[in-house]
């Protein structure tokens, strides 16, 4: 991993699978509400998965690469960690983001030494219009400017990254600061969420729980595999939030 097309090879690997072969990742954890007078909550279990294809990018040269991902995920009783269909007589609203792809192109990508692992490290601040504006959502949108920032960390061992096979085992970590969700009908209250949560690479789909699988079978079957070929923009609990709920003309 002396270069970067070297590395972003080696976390495409951790990440994906070279040769193109569905990749899911599954991660379980909670969700903490924080406020300036309020005590830390947590406030939901978290549970999810993304199913993702790793495809060349020809048009962008030989150490380029489309990553190809469906990405849904629940918000869960935090006692029970059942799958939650209302939070204080609110409709809960679940991640279904259908694309979530990434464009990958040779970059220093973060890395620790970890005696016999590898840690790639990815931290992603975020700013960037509301798909909600305040005026047309006041009681869901926090702001004219959405701010998070995402923290994700992936494991492997240096002997597998050392070897030929296009894809290694690997763990991963995932931390996010957001505002509040636009379900849960907060406004501008000052405040946010954290989301907190830990999870591997998958030897197949067929080894998430059987109740999530069930459930995604029953609502959206589709994200049980990865697109097939590239789309955009990109979708995410705001703009799906939108679809759900368009502005009032």
């Amino acid at each position: 991993m002396t270069t970067p097309a070297e590395l972003l090879r080696s976390f495409a690997r951790t990440r994906a699978s070279l040769d193109g072969e569905e990749v899911t990742y599954w991660w379980s954890g909670d969700v903490y509400s924080w406020a300036p007078d309020d005590p830390y909550q947590r406030i939901f279990g978290f549970e999810g998965l993304n199913v993702a294809r790793l495809v060349q990018d020809a048009d962008a040269g030989p150490d380029a690469y489309q990553l190809l991902t469906r990405e849904a995920a629940f918000y869960l009783d935090p006692a029970s960690r059942e799958i939650l269909e209302t939070w204080q007589d609110l409709p809960v609203v679940h991640v279904w983001n259908d694309p979530a792809n990434q464009k990958w192109r040779p970059f220093p990508i973060p890395t620790t030494d970890l005696g016999e692992q590898v840690c790639f490290s990815l931290e992603i601040p975020l700013a960037y219009p509301s798909p909600l504006p305040v005026a047309q959502y006041p009681a869901h949108s926090a702001g004219d400017t959405y701010k998070a920032l995402e923290l994700f960390q992936f494991f492997a061992d240096r002997a597998d990254l050392a070897g030929p096979a296009p894809s290694v085992p690997a763990t991963m970590s995932w931390s996010r600061m957001s505002p509040w969700l636009p379900w849960m009908a907060r406004g501008q209250r000052p405040g946010g969420l954290t989301f907190h949560c830990r999870g591997r690479k998958l030897g197949a789909y067929t080894e998430v729980p059987e109740r999530t699988r069930a459930y995604i079978a029953d609502r959206h079957p589709e994200f049980a595999h990865a697109p097939e070929t590239w789309s955009e923009p990109n979708e995410t609990s705001w703009t799906y939030f939108r679809k759900l709920h368009p502005p009032q003309v």
